[in-house]
């Protein structure tokens, strides 16, 4: 449906696209990923016509219908969020302003005229069907979160606009989608709801994302740019990313191989240039050496590195809120209580409008308390991780100094964290007026490294991180020896982060223990069940221990079976990388590779089915 053939770009003197070919079919549900820079925005925007290559063409099927959403446009209207969403169905939405219009006239004056066009137009609407189409905007909306769809979209935030844009794009039925960023300005729910919605549907997409989670979950095929290149892998990113390793350890072999021909090639070269009878030969190498495709190792991008120090030891009771209530115009929550614990690691999440913000925020002690108690636990010392770092950050000071100002830290040892999160010498003086989000977001994080505190407060603490960046925080957090309270709106982060879930509604804040995926499987788990269903009989008891047991000891059993098959995989995988390239060894350890893979990915399934049927019964 989409033939991308010979494409080429380059800016001052970058390769983007060196003779890009490949083909999308109209059904394609496909994630595009790669480096920053590294082309994926320009290649969606070639696409969508709305830039040029220096040469290529872009073959796109006759009759197809595409819809672009940018990472960023500016949405400037006067008019209702219902109503701007409705916009995107062009005439048909001028037909319904002109019906309203109309309609207005003939409360006032009832022309025979005005009636006769207001009657063409009804018939009109209705044979286009427009009472569905608008059924279904409300019914996007009302998934991404907007409860208020009669909304001046001219007073809505940057990010809730976009959410607009994309109400509007997902209305038109297009018949390929191109998404750059479309879960920026998404919280979890609305994420959720988006992911849902695309799983559905039977459109096409090409995606750009830095949600591992999302990207997993939505796309059968990925996309990847590197070098100029473009690189097809059929998974999702997890597959990608265990076909990229195993490609990359082959390349470094054959790149070795190939620097290992050079250099012989060269020596000899060297040494018989220079006399009449080995002329001959030497000269016909150095063709050779000028006619090789040389094989270029992809330059590895810097990398941060992070690690927490051991904290002191907190009570094993952290923080204790109870009976809190909290309301600006309207209340938000009534009576909440939660409890903390050592150790935890712990998300919150809401639906919108629920005040999980507000409530973040008063643990956090930025807003006062209206009602209710909030007790921090025996020799609990917190440190916070704003996401409105531009309001924090004091613009006139250097990052030294302001990470300095706020840490009783050496300052080698300020530097050293500093150099940990990518910032050089030249670096630490700058200004923090000119940094960009990702640069607010890593001293933030330098501060929180350094504060030595045993309970961490996260607000959005991945904002503007790439994927790489991402997986080193969440690594940190992971291994950190203390408790971590958190808001996020990335999936992949909350999923392998969280040990708890708190689900915070208008009047309770609800535990459940585990991910976010079991916190979802959970909630579905309860949808339609009777409240009082408890079977309180001694023998259904004795039974349920029973079965509880047997499933556990299984369990066991799986994850002892998954921790060999992953040993066996990591040795698998050492002795290819010493392995030459090509030679029947390399083949049969390749196959053994993929076969132990597959063994994994089975277990796993059966593991975590194992996993929900004793949820389901604890």
């Amino acid at each position: 449906m989409i033939h991308i053939k010979n494409l080429n770009l380059e800016f001052s003197e970058q390769v983007i696209f060196n003779s890009v070919n490949t083909i999308i079919n109209q059904n394609d549900q496909i994630g595009l990923v790669g480096r920053n820079g590294a082309g994926k925005s320009t290649l969606l925007k070639i696409i969508a016509n709305e830039m040029q290559a220096d040469s290529g063409i872009i073959s796109i099927a006759k009759k197809t219908k595409l819809a672009y959403m940018p990472q960023e446009v500016v949405i400037t209207s006067q008019k209702t969020i219902l109503e701007e969403t409705l916009s995107s169905l062009g005439s048909l939405f001028k037909l319904h302003e002109e019906k309203q219009q109309l309609t207005k006239r003939i409360a006032q004056d009832s022309c025979p005229l005005d009636i006769n066009k207001y009657a063409e137009i009804e018939h009109s609407l209705s044979e286009s069907n427009f009472d569905e189409k608008k059924a279904e905007a409300q019914k996007i909306l009302s998934g991404l979160g907007f409860t208020n769809q009669e909304q001046l979209v001219s007073n809505l935030s940057v990010g809730w606009r976009m959410r607009v844009v994309l109400a509007k794009l997902l209305l038109q039925d297009a018949d390929f989608y191109l998404f750059d960023e479309p879960t920026n300005h998404l919280d979890l729910s609305a994420k959720n709801w988006f992911l849902n919605f695309l799983q559905q549907s039977n459109f096409g997409f090409l995606l750009v994302c830095h949600d591992k989670y999302f990207l997993n979950k939505a796309c059968s095929a990925t996309f990847e740019l590197s070098q100029g290149n473009l690189n097809v892998f059929a998974g999702n990113y997890e597959y990608y990313t265990k076909q990229k390793e195993i490609l990359n350890k082959q390349l470094e072999q054959a790149y070795k191989k190939q620097q290992d021909e050079i250099r012989q090639k060269e020596l000899v070269i060297s040494r018989f240039r220079s006399k009449a009878s080995k002329a001959k030969m030497a000269q016909s190498m150095i063709k050779s050496l000028q006619k090789m495709n040389r094989i270029e190792l992809e330059e590895k991008p810097s990398t941060i590195h992070l690690n927490f120090k051991v904290p002191q030891k907190s009570g094993r009771h952290v923080l204790q809120a109870k009976n809190l209530s909290h309301s600006f115009k309207e209340k938000l929550f009534d009576n909440i209580s939660c409890e903390i614990e050592r150790a935890d690691k712990i998300a919150l999440v809401a639906p919108n409008g629920t005040g999980k913000t507000t409530l973040f925020n008063i643990i956090a002690q930025k807003l006062p308390l209206q009602s209710g108690t909030i007790t921090f636990g025996h020799n609990v010392t917190t440190s916070l991780f704003d996401q409105d770092q531009e309001k924090i950050l004091h613009p006139k000071k250097t990052i030294l100094e302001e990470v300095s100002d706020q840490s009783n830290a050496t300052e080698q040892e300020i530097r050293s964290i500093l150099g940990s999160l990518l910032f050089n010498e030249n670096d630490i003086q700058k200004k923090c007026s000119v940094l960009s989000g990702g640069e607010r977001n890593r001293v933030a994080m330098a501060k929180v490294a350094l504060s030595n505190a045993n309970f961490l407060l996260l607000d959005e603490p991945t904002n503007h991180l790439d994927i790489e960046s991402k997986e080193i925080i969440l690594q940190a957090l992971q291994n950190f020896k203390g408790t971590v309270f958190f808001v996020s709106h990335d999936q992949d982060f909350v999923n392998r982060l969280a040990t708890k879930i708190i689900e915070l509604s208008a009047h309770r804040a609800t535990l459940y223990l585990g991910n976010y995926d079991h916190y979802l499987e959970r909630k579905q788990e309860t949808i339609g069940q009777p409240k009082n269903s408890t079977n309180t009989s001694h023998k259904s008891s004795q039974k349920k221990s029973k079965e509880l047991f047997e499933l556990q000891k299984k369990c066991k059993n799986l994850e002892k079976k998954i921790t060999t098959l992953e040993q066996k995989l990591q040795r698998c995988l050492t002795e290819l990388s010493e392995t030459e390239y090509g030679i029947e060894k390399y083949t049969t350890l390749e196959k053994e590779y993929k076969l132990i893979e597959e063994n994994i990915s089975a277990e796993t399934t059966k593991w975590e089915q194992l996993l929900l049927q004793i949820e389901g019964i604890s």
